[in-house]
């Protein structure tokens, strides 16, 4: 079976708008950000590095995780794991998930495709659940628990 993303944009699943902090900002004030906005990662925005919009990283939930268990006080400089890795709002989803799955990561800066600053962020579960409407024709009205 093939899964066909035909027609669907990475800007028709992402998060529009960034939820960012400074690369000073202490790790526990990042995860309040999480919470708050209900976020598994928040970018970091470091402007003024070479690059008309600076430089960016993203820092996750398990990040986050990774860092407590470690028991210091961190910032999200310290504990951010890598460079976020971007793709254009008009690439495939299909082409997004390979993005993904080559770095190993589950969060994608993405960026207007003229401009090239950040305009969201699309995620793992943004492209699980294309998949799954595509596969079993839309998302259920309601789920019941048990």
């Amino acid at each position: 079976m093939t899964i066909n993303f035909d027609g669907i944009e990475v800007r028709d699943r992402m998060h529009a708008g960034i939820v960012s902090c400074s690369p000073d900002t202490p790790l526990d004030e990042v995860a309040r950000m999480m919470g708050d906005y209900r976020v598994h990662a928040i970018a970091i925005a470091d402007v003024g590095h070479g690059r008309p919009w600076g430089s960016w990283r993203i820092i996750s939930d398990m990040d986050v995780m990774a860092a407590v268990a470690t028991g210091e006080e961190q910032t999200a400089r310290q504990v951010a794991s890598r460079e976020a890795i971007t793709v254009s709002a008009d690439e495939r989803l299909d082409r997004a998930a390979q993005v993904m799955s080559e770095h190993a990561v589950a969060h994608l800066v993405v960026v207007d495709p003229e401009a090239g600053y950040p305009v969201g962020i699309i995620s793992t579960l943004d492209v699980a659940s294309a998949y799954g409407e595509g596969q079993f024709g839309g998302v259920p009205e309601s789920t019941e628990l048990p």
